[in-house]
């Protein structure tokens, strides 16, 4: 772990408005609270990066095939229309990676997914859910963090 990873923090609105589901090697891996869309936000653990290129040219590397990965492998999961990735920083300046996994008919479609609807909140069983597919689906790329099965 190098320094800049030991002095990353989570900007407060992605802790508050994600769900934590893991660790890729460079990215904390985050789930939108909100079940209009299945929304994923790649966080690279780098203190002080709110651009691409503020990271080393191995991390910009190691970001592009996390999130090519990633991409990829929700596009599988819930068989979407299109992949929406963005990289904005308008709001939260913490270098954050969105991956939208978009439906022709969703609540925002064709349009951007920022603001088209009220947040709709996920319960704890389909957050579970999510969650074991992705683990399923990416067992040794991301280090899961454990959910508690509801019984």
């Amino acid at each position: 772990m190098d320094e800049l990873e030991l002095e990353f923090k989570l900007d407060s609105r992605l802790d508050n408005d994600c769900i934590a589901l893991g660790d890729f090697p460079l990215s904390r891996l985050l789930l939108m609270n909100d079940a209009n869309y299945p929304w994923f936000i790649l966080v690279p653990r780098r203190a002080e990066a709110s651009e691409i290129y503020h990271l080393s040219p191995a991390d910009q590397a190691q970001l592009l095939h996390e999130s090519s990965f990633l991409s990829e492998n929700l596009h599988d999961v819930f068989d979407g229309d299109k992949m929406n990735i963005a990289a904005l920083g308008n709001i939260v300046k913490q270098l954050h990676i969105h991956h939208v996994v978009r439906f022709e008919g969703d609540p925002a479609w064709p349009a951007p997914v920022w603001g088209a609807v009220a947040a709709k909140p996920y319960t704890e069983t389909q957050i579970q859910e999510i969650h074991r597919k992705l683990q399923m689906m990416m067992p040794q790329e991301v280090n899961f963090i454990a959910r508690d099965l509801i019984s």
